[in-house]
């Protein structure tokens, strides 16, 4: 056998998260760990990028969740041998950090206009240059091993070129253009904002049915249903279905509009929904934006009533229609008072409750207002196109597979995209103007004067929406427009991890613009993984409004990044929503904490029973010097790769798109997470270490064979958990006394099942699979005798003696219990005898190909009886309860009315308990022999 390296000091009693964490994270960091070498041939890369978070933003349970299960994977591409590159960065957040400024200025009395744009825009970069930043140092503190030597910033220069590089491609192609239409507006950030960006919410709110008196028809009214009557002021139409026979006669008179007095015409368009309300709908073009397409096609004035701060204001080409009254107050108080007007006047015919959708700002949560204005475009046809191709052909796989459906219905529907921002905070449009000669132009360089006339010339003063530069990520962040090495070497990227609610906002831009400016069309990424939502123990979404929001750093803190992680990941199925109770983060955390602090005992424990000689690789054992439990544990260890492998799954697609047999499959996390567990703690700390305690103690060669199975399964189960738990896998792995061809179990071999390996030792999976039931019959021998000396009332210590029922065993199974019964005895505390027949009382377990009896001479007679007491009287209750379900069972009128899964789940019950107090009447005729 060869001798490796020798092993570090022995780990302390207990693990310091704030020490190990920190120190650890700056060897890897150092070592280079998270930057790919240099390109080597045949070597394969894995791409991802961070969804950027904003730049002055602090590290929330969201970043948490979508950060761990980025680094989970990167890590585990790393260790399979990818050149993987995770590219992280911070994005600059147009609206949240110009508001974040603008509400330090109201603190001092001022407004953004009192400083100038240039100034302004001045202060939120050293704002930006102060705080920014800081979220990256949260992110390494839960472990993300990120390249930090790319760190990218969607307002650097680099991205900021690559930005205008794109605008200026779709304005030349025609795809970008200026238009005047109704856009939804935030009147409290004071821009315009994107159909995405203007969320719904449900609201109760009121609709108003208003009588419009027919002119020349006294006594006849027009009734309308509106729910926004503020709005009134700019109504110049009302119209009604042409198929409406209740108003064919009104279309193309005119009424009269209430309170303000002003004739309107009644027009017919098929618009209208006849079910809704009336039938008859008022038309205000600037304010609605289906109102809107309606005054297009029949020409009508488009009066604007309420201004970009939400007052109502006069119309400016309909003077009058406004009493001074409502003139400068909030749409929201002219509602109410114009309301109360209408009902004085006896217009008001009445009101009604209704559930309506509301669009709010999706920074501000302030009620959006519709309104006409000019603002930059993108025609979105053309763009999305191929991006919906590529999610229908299998080029790109959007996990949950739910969330595809959705995807395509929003890219069926998709409108034109409003890409500007009445904002001074972000990329300005790079739009130039001569008002001179009247020349236009979008240039990559700003012109030092006009090229046609050599006068002054003017930018536009709008800025770009955030996601019209973080749309470009995948692409930006390696280089483009520039064809860099990066570019050519991880472009396209293979996964993107982040949430459901920015699939709109974000991913299926990143599709479009990336198959538009890449040369060979290629989407930017594979795979799109959408994490589930992090929610409270009542199943609200965490947020700052509610206080009901968990601080990561926090949870590190008192527990340790590894803890955090692996609650986290063990209790997220693929696109499940996670509850964690933050009013208690020891109940919300303890799964992580508890195997964390498990996870380091065993280490312990397997660290001192290896020792600290250096110790030999398997390859130098000879399967002749295998006992059963050493095959047994290498056997579950091929099982928990070959599972950890199927769990996780491709890393990529074989060709150009996904088979569809894998469109939906891998990435499973929490699987692998507890398969990965339950090797390393149930399998071999509590089973084979138990079995080999003797072979360690006694030494020779035998006990040294034991010591180098030892070492090679905890070795790997190690580098399955990496991933998850990196902080406490590195610092054990440390210690473990094994030759190493990495300097980091970050950088370890992801590990590969002996069978599936070259040269694989003769009987490959079948043969594994052969002697896991072999051992698998003495943890069936070892369980059985523990659960019935717990059914005889027996404390854990107490020795028993016990009889394994073999005359109905097949042979083999027969030899195996033989061979291994000293061994069941010693892990049971039991003195173990096989016997072909058991002729006396006593407690049965019925095992896999043979059976356990516990002798009733164990049992004192005293506990005998009282045992066999309370399994009579547990089984006379039980036996009530099922009466009751089958008398329930048998009422026809039941099962007809209830629902097909709720009479399974009862029958099934039935089945259950009829089985249990079969099992508690023969252990209490047992115990009473």
């Amino acid at each position: 056998m060869t001798s490796p390296t020798p092993s570090t000091p022995e780990l302390p009693a207990t693990y310091d998260a704030t020490a190990t964490e920190r120190a650890l994270y700056g060897r890897w960091e150092a070592a280079g760990v998270f930057t790919p070498g240099p390109a080597a041939p045949g070597r394969r890369t894995f791409t991802m990028v961070m969804p950027p978070p904003n730049v002055t933003a602090m590290l929330h349970i969201g970043h948490g969740l979508n950060n761990t299960v980025q680094d989970v994977i990167v890590r585990w591409r790393r260790m399979a041998g990818d050149d993987a590159l995770w590219v992280p960065g911070t994005d600059h957040a147009g609206i949240a950090t110009q508001n974040v400024v603008e509400k330090q200025l109201a603190k001092e009395g001022k407004t953004r206009f009192d400083l100038g744009r240039e100034a302004f825009v001045a202060r939120t970069k050293a704002f930006v240059a102060e705080t920014g930043g800081v979220i990256i140092e949260q992110l390494r503190a839960i472990g993300a091993s990120a390249d930090w030597t790319r760190t990218a910033y969607t307002f650097d220069a680099d991205r900021s070129r690559a930005v205008r590089e794109a605008f200026v491609r779709l304005y030349d192609d025609g795809l970008i253009y200026r238009g005047h239409r109704v856009i939804h507006w935030c009147p409290r950030c004071l821009t315009s904002l994107s159909d995405e960006e203007a969320e719904f919410h449900e609201t109760n709110a009121q609709i108003y049915h208003v009588a419009y008196p027919v002119v020349g028809e006294p006594g006849r009214s027009l009734v309308i249903a509106t729910t926004r009557p503020e709005t009134m002021f700019a109504d110049v139409a009302v119209a009604v279905h042409p198929e409406d026979e209740r108003y064919a006669d009104l279309v193309g008179r005119t009424v009269t509009l209430p309170l303000v007095g002003i004739d309107i015409p009644v027009i017919a368009d098929a618009y209208v929904d006849r079910a809704f309300g009336t039938g008859a709908l008022k038309i205000t073009p600037a304010h609605d934006a289906n109102d809107f397409d309606v005054g297009k096609r029949h020409g009508l004035a488009m009066p604007v009533v309420i201004d970009e701060t939400g007052l109502v204001r006069e119309v400016a080409d309909a003077a009058g229609r406004v009493a001074d009254e409502y003139v400068g107050k909030d749409r929201f108080a002219v509602r109410k008072a114009f309301v109360a007007a209408l009902d004085r006047a006896g217009f008001l015919v009445k009101t009604e409750q209704h559930r309506n959708s509301v669009r709010r700002c999706y920074r501000c949560e302030t009620v959006v207002e519709p309104r006409l204005s000019d603002q930059w475009f993108v025609k979105m046809a053309s763009l999305a196109a191929p991006a919906l191709a590529a999610v229908r052909d299998g080029r790109v796989r959007v996990l949950p597979e739910r969330w595809e459906g959705v995807y395509v219905n929003w890219m069926e529907n998709i409108r034109d995209w409003n890409i500007s921002r009445q904002l001074w905070w972000g990329h300005r449009i790079p739009v130039f103007y001569c008002d001179a000669c009247h020349w236009t132009a979008a240039l990559r360089e700003d012109p030092p004067h006009c090229p046609r006339c050599r006068g002054a010339v003017r930018q536009d003063e709008d800025v770009l929406a955030t996601w019209a530069s973080s749309w470009l990520w995948p692409m930006s962040t390696l280089g483009w427009p520039d064809d860099t090495a990066d570019l050519r070497r991880f472009y396209p990227t293979d996964v993107l991890v982040t949430a459901p609610e920015i699939l709109f906002f974000w991913v299926a831009r990143m599709i479009m613009s990336g198959m538009y400016f890449d040369p060979a069309h290629r989407p930017p990424f594979h795979t799109v993984y959408l994490t589930g939502t992090v929610r409270d123990a009542q199943g609200r979404k965490m947020s700052k409004s509610l206080g009901n929001g968990i601080d990561p750093l926090d949870v590190v803190a008192r527990y340790g990044a590894d803890a955090l992680r692996w609650t986290v990941v063990s209790q997220m199925g693929l696109g499940v929503d996670l509850n964690l109770d933050h009013t208690d983060l020891d109940k919300a955390f303890a799964p992580g904490r508890n195997f964390a602090t498990k996870l380091w005992n065993i280490g312990r424990f397997l660290l001192t029973s290896v020792g600290d000689r250096a110790v030999a690789p398997l390859a130098s054992v000879d399967d002749a010097q295998l006992t059963r439990a050493d095959r047994w544990i290498l056997a579950r260890l091929d099982q928990a790769i070959a599972e950890c492998d199927a769990a996780l799954g491709r890393s990529r697609p074989d060709g150009a798109t996904w088979p569809e047999a894998q469109r939906n499959a891998g990435l499973r996390l929490n699987e692998y997470a507890e398969t990965a567990r339950r090797f390393v703690w149930n399998e071999l700390a509590d089973w084979y270490v138990e079995a080999v305690k003797a072979r360690l103690a006694a030494g020779g060669n035998d006990g040294e064979v034991a010591r180098v199975v030892l070492a090679h399964a905890f070795d790997h189960g190690l580098r399955l958990l990496h991933p998850i738990m990196p902080f406490i896998t590195e610092e054990v792995w440390q210690r473990l006394p094994v030759a190493k061809q990495a300097d980091f179990v970050a950088r370890a071999a992801w590990p590969v099942a002996r069978a599936s390996q070259a040269g694989a030792r003769a009987g490959g999976v079948a043969a594994g699979i052969a002697v896991r039931g072999e051992f698998d019959a003495v943890v069936a021998a070892v369980d059985a005798i523990r659960s019935l000396r717990s059914a005889a009332g027996l404390s854990s210590g107490q020795r028993v003696r016990a009889q394994l029922v073999t005359g109905q065993s097949a042979p083999p199974l027969v030899a195996v219990l033989r061979e291994e019964a000293a061994l069941i005895g010693a892990l049971a505390r039991a003195d173990v005898t096989l016997v072909a027949s058991h002729a006396g009382g006593g407690l049965r377990e019925v095992c896999d190909g043979f059976d356990v009896i516990l002798p009733l001479d164990n049992i004192a007679p005293e506990v005998r009886a009282k045992e066999a007491d309370k399994a009579q009287k547990e089984a006379e209750n039980l036996a009530k309860q099922l009466a009751s379900l089958t008398a329930r069972l048998s009422n026809e009128s039941f099962v007809a009315r209830a629902k097909p899964e709720v009479v399974a789940a009862e029958r099934a019950k039935e089945r259950e308990w009829t089985e249990r107090i079969a099992r508690l009447r023969e252990k209490a005729a047992a115990l009473q022999g």
